[in-house]
């Protein structure tokens, strides 16, 4: 007997194939994750490189496990008006803007980890047709990795963005250490990588959350 037109009988050709046989979301997750990648470290060279007035040289044997080592001094620069940017060389030995100080072992061992739970989640959890979860997983990829090389290479993560540079906190407040500033962190395009990704991937995992996704999942479920 022949189906009718309505059956609910899924179409194998409507059924969601994983991202691991899509040359197209590969092709995404690739090219965002060289763009990125390497706008990260041309402005990490750049920076250093200008903004103390002089090349800044870093070597590695006298930054690594060394959280006492200090760049040059240097004003920065005044990016933006009404003091939203400046540009100012900081070393981190810790993690996104500065957490968990002095444990670079500890982060590039975490980083390793966390670039192949991200591939995994890639090939094994998104479909060929999800390119925002493509586009973010890029980019926390981009963010890890331009991290990482700065860990490896010069033992300690290369900084110089820094929001609301002489905004202070209301009423006195300080955040613990002592520091004023609203946004006291200086930080690089590979972070702002990390968290536009991370953000992205959240708000695409609530969408796949929707009925219709669950809906989707069933039947490829039941074409396989």
């Amino acid at each position: 007997m022949t189906p009718s037109p309505h059956s609910s009988q899924p179409d194998s050709t409507c059924a969601v194939h994983s991202a691991f046989r899509s040359p197209r979301a590969w092709g995404l997750l690739l090219v965002t994750l060289a763009c990125a990648l390497l706008i990260d470290l041309v402005s990490k060279q750049w920076a250093f490189r200008n903004i103390a007035g002089a090349p800044v040289v870093l070597v590695r044997e006298e930054i690594v496990d060394n959280t006492a080592y200090r760049l040059p001094f240097h004003e920065g620069w005044r990016v933006l008006p009404l003091d939203l940017l400046d540009f100012r060389l900081v070393l981190n030995h810790g993690a996104v803007f500065g957490i968990g100080d002095g444990q670079r072992l500890v982060f590039v061992g975490f980083t390793l980890v966390a670039l192949a739970v991200g591939l995994f989640v890639f090939a094994r959890w998104t479909r060929a047709g999800d390119w925002p979860a493509h586009l973010a997983i890029g980019l926390v990829l981009a963010g890890g990795l331009g991290n990482l090389f700065d860990r490896i290479v010069y033992g300690a993560v290369r900084d110089f963005l820094h929001m609301l540079p002489r905004w202070n906190l209301p009423f006195g407040f300080r955040w613990p250490g002592g520091n004023s500033e609203v946004f006291p962190w200086v930080f690089n395009v590979a972070d702002v990588c990390l968290l536009a990704g991370m953000a992205i991937l959240i708000l695409f995992l609530q969408r796949s959350d929707s009925p219709e996704r669950a809906e989707s999942d069933r039947v490829t479920r039941s074409t396989t």
